[in-house]
């Protein structure tokens, strides 16, 4: 058979670099891992292209070569998705769909050919051994978690490496916690599921013999939520083999904030080439974390928290959300000083919404204050609840964050605050990419001799320069960076 994969189009928000991209000459941040990973599931003799559409355009020639058209996607996708369902129907193609938006969805999708939703170890073999049979469903759905040491490695040779910035492996899947507004519960559970110290060295083994040498996403959704087995198997095994293969990768990952307490696994995860966490740190607002279940995060000095991640040799990224109801007035000048004290330069900032099968929406539902079903952009300016706060005046406080956090004066002082403090335990390997080289060049043109930032850009340029070299290049990022989110803000504000 031939089987077209299609990754729709994100949409153009903080998290996807776009304007960020242009500097490194890349198209997307990430490849599709669900997809590829899907691919090495189907039978080896069928012939598969995968059409990534945030770094190809997808012809009609495309879908029509298909037998069958797959199609994952997220939330946030699902504009584009759903234009590519309908590019399908129009040329009579038959679709196969799944991934979080259509499992948590599927009501919406009754017009796609065959759902298979929930986990592909357990859904996509019934799909598979059905359609050879010649009576294949239209839904396959499952209520087990998926035994993910089965997991197969992705399929790299469907796509184009150099189309991205960042490469991406998946370690676990679950969070132990949860959060009332976070779905991820709903999608993969409460227990992280994890894969062997074997898989994840033949993953990283499959990214090196790609040729890749760069930054590496472990794309879990809590990278720490089992300790005990990180300490014992997996971080060792990492560190060995970037030792052994010469540090060919700069590790990044997400964790919960629990990861400040335990000292052996920061200096654990530094040894291994891990450089920078993202971190869901909501609200400096003790109130707003009860009210979304984030025990956590509770009773902490969370700046304290923040700068011991950091002081570790960790970029600390933070995650932030406006509109909880205990949210107080005075909540949008609270979290922009909480954001600037705290030296983190990437914090993104939402709006609150309720995804799909949350907590969260449960309640609004019997509260009666749901107006509609989450887009997946909490960067949109739109809410899918009626807030206790006054709508026009909290989206007036988030516009006034955004400017005020991405603007060149606050933005570089967090740059600076953040590059006076920071010391890297691993010293980085330098792999020459002519491609960072233009990017330099770029970014002194657009950023320093016609850009808005210039004199802020030249004194982070020349301190980095001469006070912190080995961090110089990691300035330049966030120049890049704060570029993005400032075309982003200033386009919606």
């Amino acid at each position: 058979m031939n089987i077209l994969m299609v990754y729709p189009m994100y949409p153009d928000t903080f998290w996807s670099f776009k304007h960020a991209l242009k500097f490194v000459s890349k198209k997307a941040s990430f490849p599709p891992l669900g997809l590829l990973t899907v691919a090495s599931m189907l039978p080896k003799d069928w012939n598969k292209k995968l059409i990534d559409m945030n770094a190809n355009q997808l012809m009609n020639d495309d879908i029509l070569w298909a037998d069958v058209v797959f199609i994952s996607a997220m939330s946030i996708q699902s504009g584009s998705a759903n234009e590519v369902i309908q590019r399908c129907k129009k040329l009579n193609a038959k679709i196969a769909a799944g991934g979080p938006l259509f499992t948590s969805s599927s009501e919406l999708y009754q017009n796609i050919d065959y759902l298979i939703l929930n986990e592909a170890e357990i859904t996509l073999p019934e799909f598979l051994n059905d359609l050879s049979e010649g009576k294949p469903k239209h839904k396959y759905t499952s209520e087990d978690w998926a035994d993910i040491t089965t997991t197969p490695l992705p399929l790299w040779e469907l796509i184009s490496i150099n189309n991205y910035t960042s490469m991406n492996l998946q370690y676990s899947r679950g969070c132990p916690y949860d959060c009332d507004f976070c779905d991820i519960t709903v999608l993969y559970g409460r227990k992280p599921r994890t894969k062997t110290k074997e898989q994840v060295i033949d993953e990283l083994d499959a990214l090196y013999f790609t040729g890749w040498r760069g930054p590496v996403f472990f794309v879990d959704d809590n990278f720490i939520g089992n300790k005990v087995k990180l300490k014992k198997e997996i971080l060792p095994a990492i560190a060995e083999w970037m030792d052994r293969r010469k540090n060919p990768f700069y590790l990044n990952t997400e964790a919960s904030i629990n990861l400040a307490d335990d000292d052996t696994l920061m200096n654990q995860m530094t040894k291994a080439g891990f450089e920078a966490v993202f971190i869901g740190i909501e609200s400096p607002n003790e109130m707003s974390l009860i009210e979304c279940n984030k025990p956590m995060n509770t009773n902490r000095d969370m700046i304290a928290s923040v700068k011991r991640i950091q002081k570790a040799g960790l970029e600390v990224q933070g995650g932030f959300i406006v509109g909880f109801d205990n949210d107080p007035p005075t909540i949008f000048e609270e979290l922009t000083n909480f954001i600037q004290q705290s030296g983190i330069v990437t914090a993104m900032v939402g709006l609150l919404n309720a995804p799909k099968g949350t907590k969260l929406e449960e309640r609004l539902q019997k509260e009666g204050r749901m107006l509609k079903d989450f887009t997946g952009n909490n960067t949109d300016f739109t809410i899918n609840f009626i807030p206790k706060m006054e709508s026009e005046k909290l989206l007036d406080g988030y516009k006034s964050i955004l400017k005020t956090i991405y603007s060149p004066k606050y933005y570089y002082e967090r740059v600076m605050l953040f590059m006076k403090e920071f010391e890297p335990k691993k010293k980085k390997v330098f792999h020459l990419n002519p491609n960072y080289v233009l990017a330099l060049f770029r970014s002194i043109f657009k950023l320093g001799v016609i850009g808005e930032e210039r004199i802020y850009y030249w004194k982070l340029f020349f301190w980095s320069l001469f006070r912190k070299p080995q961090l110089f290049s990691l300035a330049i990022l966030f120049t890049i960076y704060g570029f993005h989110f400032r075309r982003i803000s200033n386009s919606e504000c």
